[in-house]
């Protein structure tokens, strides 16, 4: 394999770690607003969604591919989940803190 497929192949492997950290962290808001469930702590919501959901889009990913599923793919598979999980925890706060650093604040409406 030449340097420009692996290149491909990183570039394909970012895509499905953003777009899976952008469903978990879409799927622990809607999950977190349910009552009940808003106790949870939110980095435990992220690892187990991340845990269900990776390997559920990877199953379904080789069927539809029509691939054959190995051992090692699926060990891949978890170790790419808590790569999702720590990029859908991680990225929210990074970004808020990038936020809070502008100074930003709401100012109150004058009622005059």
């Amino acid at each position: 394999m030449d340097f420009s497929g692996i290149m491909q192949y990183i570039s394909y492997l970012l895509v499905a770690i953003g777009v899976m950290a952008f469903v978990v962290s879409t799927v622990t808001q809607v999950v977190k607003s349910w009552p009940g469930l808003d106790k949870l702590p939110t980095s435990v919501v992220v690892i187990v969604l991340s845990l269900v959901l990776c390997p559920v889009t990877f199953v379904a990913l080789m069927a539809w591919m029509d691939r054959e599923i190995t051992w090692y793919m699926v060990f891949a598979c978890m170790i790419g989940a808590f790569i999702v999980a720590l990029v859908a925890m991680d990225g929210w706060e990074r970004l808020k803190e990038i936020w809070d650093r502008t100074g930003y604040q709401k100012k109150p409406m004058d009622k005059s």
